[in-house]
């Protein structure tokens, strides 16, 4: 999945720093880069469904950001969080099949 552009709501930025201690940095460098990605529900809106975005940011932290795909490469997180470990091996698992 191609990811050119994100859309920020402000409520979303506040949880992610307040809540889960996730910056937007944080959260673009993994949707920009190599990542794994899976559906996670289907969306409120025809076509816009709900996916997660695993990856590695470059301060070591394992992240998970949960976004809606606005297609166009757009997205729109939605949360983000450090992962769980059940989805850490999910990550390692995926990225060595690549």
């Amino acid at each position: 999945m191609r990811i050119t552009d994100i859309i920020w709501k402000e409520r979303t930025v506040a949880k992610l720093a307040d809540k889960h201690d996730v910056s937007v940095t944080e959260a673009e460098e993994v949707l920009f880069s190599k990542r794994v990605v899976r559906k996670m529900a289907k969306g409120h809106v025809r076509g816009e469904d709900v996916y997660a975005a695993l990856g590695q940011v470059r301060n070591g932290m394992y992240l998970i950001v949960f976004f809606i795909d606005k297609k166009r490469a757009v997205a729109m997180p939605i949360s983000a969080r450090d992962m769980a470990p059940s989805e850490r091996k999910y990550y390692a698992k995926h990225t060595k099949e690549s």
